[in-house]
């Protein structure tokens, strides 16, 4: 922030110091200029005066008109000694000081000739001499008349400005050195600035940090009564608040796990008294009569249910308090997923379900053998009683880094928002829809943390009318970490290839549907 601030203020800085630099030097310049041009014209008019009168008053018959104007033209260059004299004659220019005619320009050339009066140009100044530079000057030009002749003779006073170049030269350097230490002193009082207010954000930043990894004491320190000290003010406040209100959910989960917890447990006695006069009532059902034995049935199968429905409360309970914890073997997790398949055939074959397992024929893998075969009972019955008596697929591979297993129906299905929704507890897509299998609701919810104790993934992909599918996928080894699956999330990637421990095939995700006569 302070780097990207600084940058922005000297960029800004520069461009103005530069618009600026450029307008004061042109000022200047134009104000050296115009007074050299003032300076030049008054010089050559005086110039020009006096030497229309020293030449109205020489003789010419004593000696040459030429070398009359030569003589002038020496003289006066060399009383002023701040221009050069160029005298245009018929025969050729007369020239003082080694100057080149060619400094004058052909427009003044041009204004003289064509009437009288004291033209200026801005000229370049160019010497007979080629090793001399040349430097920029001020052309004044006008018309000198000698006694007796019908004609005027073309005479340009031409003035270098080497010294005003110079001015300017160092008008210039003073301008950039100024503007360097401007930029310099800028960048640097903006770095401290910045860094005088950012240094109580960045603590501010690292507060909310600290707060978000859980370190509800954290606070900043408070100094003056600035606008920086009431952010101080402010974020203590909310630390302060945050850590009451967290201090009283944790105490509230607390009691409501404690509580789960001591429900379930106080209700397996009374529960287990209930259970065995259930018992009684079932084993004497023959010398009942048919209302008294269909009650005893019922009786029966709801406290069943209640018993699941404790057991699982006690699971969730375990979850929410992290007393939860794995015991690892190797196992065969197609061994585990074809004994849960054959356990389910009576629950498919009262539904009229199709169950087909496609498994590799070794998939070995670190896990908990009691929580996998729980994962999968759950995934087996829920796809059996959403399938709507269509076939269920069950397919497991394996390649040298995780196990997947995917459990595929072709059911009622879910909307693809509602892929996450499944796994909360007790959440049902259709309320009003029966349970069949007679589950707790508890049953995704336990299958979830069941795979995140594992360190694996278990997902879920859904479409309304084409079913549902669920993937587990558990690595090989407790230590190795997730980077892909071997089978594909959705039927929709099923051409994909899958790699797996004994090479590349390709694995099929529908199968032909068995016969009813042969379950």
């Amino acid at each position: 922030m302070g780097l990207r601030v600084v940058t922005i203020a000297l960029t800004a800085t520069l461009v103005i110091l530069l618009v600026f630099g450029y307008l004061l030097v042109h000022q200047i310049a134009d104000g050296i200029l115009e007074s050299k041009r003032s300076a030049s014209v008054s010089e050559a008019t005086t110039s020009l005066t006096r030497l229309q009168q020293q030449l109205r008053s020489t003789d010419l018959r004593a000696g040459s008109l030429y070398e009359r104007l030569n003589q002038l033209a020496d003289d006066a260059a060399r009383q002023s000694g701040q221009y050069q004299v160029i005298i245009e004659s018929p025969v050729s220019g007369l020239v003082s000081g080694g100057i080149s005619v060619e400094s004058v320009p052909p427009e003044l050339a041009a204004k003289v000739a064509a009437g009288e009066g004291i033209w200026t140009q801005p000229t370049t100044v160019l010497y007979a001499d080629p090793d001399r530079p040349h430097t920029p000057g001020i052309a004044v030009g006008s018309t000198l008349w000698a006694p007796g002749q019908n004609r005027g003779f073309p005479i340009y006073f031409i003035f270098p400005e080497s010294d005003e170049a110079a001015t300017l030269a160092m008008v210039q350097r003073v301008v950039i050195s100024l503007g360097g230490l401007i930029l310099l002193a800028m960048g640097l009082a903006i770095f401290l600035s910045t860094r005088q207010m950012s240094r109580p954000i960045r603590r501010a930043s690292i507060a909310a940090s600290r707060l978000a990894g859980g370190h509800l004491d954290e606070r900043m320190p408070v100094r003056g009564t600035d606008d920086l000290a009431r952010l101080a003010t402010s974020m203590n406040g909310m630390a302060a608040e945050l850590q009451r209100q967290i201090n009283e959910l944790e105490n509230l989960s607390s009691l409501q796990q404690q509580f789960v917890s001591d429900v379930s447990h106080e209700l397996r006695t009374p529960l287990t008294t209930v259970r065995m006069a259930a018992d009684l009532l079932i084993d004497s059902r023959d010398d009942s009569d048919p209302d008294m034995v269909r009650a005893a049935e019922l009786l029966h199968d709801e406290l069943g249910r209640f018993e699941t429905l404790l057991s699982d409360l006690l699971e969730i309970s375990r979850f929410d308090a992290g007393a939860a914890v794995l015991a690892l073997d190797p196992c065969d997790v197609s061994a585990l997923v074809a004994d849960e398949a054959e356990a389910a055939r009576p629950l498919a074959n009262s539904l009229e379900t199709p169950l087909v397992v496609r498994a590799e024929t070794e998939a070995i893998a670190d896990v908990d053998a009691r929580r996998i075969r729980r994962i999968i009972r759950n995934l087996i019955a829920n796809a059996l009683e959403h399938g709507e008596s269509r076939p269920v697929e069950v397919t497991v591979a394996a390649n040298d880094e995780a196990v997947a297993v995917t459990v595929r129906d072709h059911g009622i299905g879910f909307e693809p928002s509602q892929a996450e929704m499944v796994f909360v507890r007790f959440w049902r897509a259709d309320p009003s829809r029966v349970r069949s299998v007679g589950g707790t609701g508890l049953g995704l919810a336990i299958s979830l943390e069941d795979a995140h104790l594992h360190h694996g993934w278990l997902e879920a992909w859904g479409r309304p009318g084409r079913g549902a599918q669920f993937r587990l996928t558990l690595p090989r080894r407790a230590d190795q970490p997730l980077s892909h699956s071997p089978l594909p999330g959705s039927p929709d990637e099923s051409g994909v290839e899958v790699t797996t421990s004994t090479g590349a095939r390709r694995l099929p995700i529908v199968a032909a549907a068995t016969s009813r006569e042969s379950r």
